[in-house]
Formats: C-alpha cells, sequence, structure tokens
C-alpha cells in the first residue's frame, strides 16, 4: 500500500489533530510518533534510518494510508519522493506559539528520556532526541531565536521543494474546508478533531514517566 498522505510538518504543529482528521476522512490509519512509541520494530527503524541506513519505506509503511509528525516529518522530503503520487500537507502555526508549545511539551519530556520506565521507552526517547533535538534543531532546540529560524527555514524549504498544486500549507485551526479541498474529499458533518493540548501532552507524559498505562492520545 503506498501512502497517500505525507506530512512534512514539524510536531506541535496540530499533527495529532491532522491524524486523527485523517483518519476520518478515510486516509487511515496514520503513522505518528504514537504509533513509534510501543513498537520495537519502529523504535528500530527510525534510530537505523537516522544513523543513514538504508530506509524501506514500503515496510515501515505498510498498512497506512498517511503519515504526519516525527520522525517521519524529518524524512519528508525523502518519503515525498518515494510516494510521488501523495499530496504533502505541510502543517504549520505561529511561530511564538510553536516554540512555547515544543518548549513546554517535546523538549521538555526528552530532558527525562534516560528516567523511563523501559528499555523500549528509553529507546523511543533516544531516538526522538537524535532525530529532532540532535538533527532537526543542532543540539539547540532550547533557544528560542535558533529553533525559530530552523522552524523558518523548513517551511521554505518545503514550498520551495513541493510542486504548489501538491502541497497544502495547513493551519488546523482553518478546520475541514483547505484539507477536505486538498484531498478532494467531503467535508464532513462532524466537528473537526482538537486534541493534543499542552496540559494532555504533559499528562501522557507524566503517566509514561510513572510506569502507568497512557491514557488516550
Amino acid at each position: 500500500m503506498a501512502l497517500d498522505v505525507v506530512g512534512a510538518g514539524f510536531g506541535r504543529t496540530g499533527t495529532n489533530s491532522l491524524k486523527i482528521a485523517l483518519e476520518m476522512l478515510g486516509f487511515g490509519p496514520c503513522h505518528h510518533m504514537f504509533e513509534v512509541r510501543d513498537r520495537p520494530d519502529q523504535v528500530a527503524f527510525w534510530a537505523a534510518a537516522a544513523r543513514g541506513e538504508r530506509r524501506d519505506w514500503d515496510t515501515v509503511f505498510e498498512g497506512f494510508k498517511a503519515t504526519v509528525d516525527w520522525p517521519s516529518a524529518y524524512f519528508w522530503e525523502e518519503i515525498a519522493s518515494h510516494y510521488p503520487a501523495a499530496k504533502v500537507i505541510l502543517s504549520v502555526r505561529p511561530v511564538e506559539s510553536w516554540i512555547r508549545s515544543i518548549h513546554g511539551t517535546i523538549h521538555e519530556s526528552l530532558k527525562r528520556r534516560a528516567s523511563r520506565p523501559t528499555d523500549l521507552l528509553r529507546a523511543q526517547g533516544e531516538m526522538a532526541y537524535d532525530i529532532i533535538e540532535r538533527r532537526t534543531f543542532d543540539g539547540r532546540l532550547a533557544d528560542p531565536d535558533h529553533a525559530a529560524s530552523v522552524f523558518r527555514a523548513h517551511i521554505d524549504k518545503v514550498k520551495m521543494t513541493i510542486a504548489a498544486e501538491r502541497l497544502l500549507i495547513y493551519d488546523v485551526a482553518e478546520g475541514w474546508e483547505p484539507l477536505c479541498r486538498h484531498l478532494g474529499v467531503a467535508v464532513p458533518s462532524h466537528p473537526f478533531p482538537r486534541t493534543n493540548s499542552m496540559e494532555q501532552f504533559r499528562a501522557r507524559a507524566a503517566a509514561r514517566d510513572r510506569g502507568d498505562a497512557l491514557p488516550s492520545p
């Protein structure tokens, strides 16, 4: 099964809301960091991919129709090239609110990666740290000016690389209409999903770090 949708947006740009929306529209299941978290084969694949080892996209995305969020967003260009018929969605948000969000969620969570309660969760944390903190932000995610510069440069590169007719630059605050128009599907009657707020992210991270059952994404 080839991917129909490739998400190029960084985490904390509404990627979980976008994942749920895509699944509601028939483009599911949609790959997201949540699919990686508890699967040893996925953690090992993405860790190896970050090291530059051969990447078999058809295997890692077997059964999926779409992908959003990290870790795949780091490889957006390669994945979009591998699936040339797929639509590309670049999820965005105002840079100031994005910095506040990523600093208060992903960045803080990855600081505690070594204290996670299982080997698998620690490995997932190391993989995410490598792809997000080290490789995407050169180890300088904590610097808001640097993070903003990387965020803006990423948006510019996607816009320059992907043909306009294939690309949707999308803020989830816009709701269903631009997303459905880009994908050529009808607008649903039910509300657009809004999820994975900073508070929800922190609650899941705290539960994970305690070894508790994780709340639903």
